[in-house]
């Protein structure tokens, strides 16, 4: 492209179009944050404390449930399905004698 000298374009004016296009940026960001932001604050859950007609919420879990539920039923199931893709892997050679 050369310098912008030879082609008759001012120092400033390259200066003036690079700001120009920080700043189209930065609007866009803004604009972007700003209206996720706004549905995010929108689609929050404001009456939630409310019961409605036919709500009924069980009793909770306890500290020991809550753990075997979302910890050790994972790391069961995991190892499980590791187990069983390790026996059929066909990919080993056996042994030749």
């Amino acid at each position: 492209m050369g310098d912008p000298r030879a082609r008759g374009v001012h120092p400033s004016d390259m200066l003036s179009c690079v700001s120009n296009k920080v700043y189209k940026n930065a609007l866009r960001a803004g604009t972007v944050t700003a209206g996720t932001s706004l549905m995010l604050l929108l689609s929050s859950p404001a009456f939630a404390l409310t019961r409605d007609d036919g709500d009924d919420p069980g009793k909770g879990l306890s500290v020991i449930e809550t753990l075997g539920l979302y910890v050790a039923a994972p790391i069961v199931l995991f190892l499980v399905i590791a187990a069983c893709v390790a026996a059929t892997d066909k990919s080993r050679k056996s042994p030749q004698n």
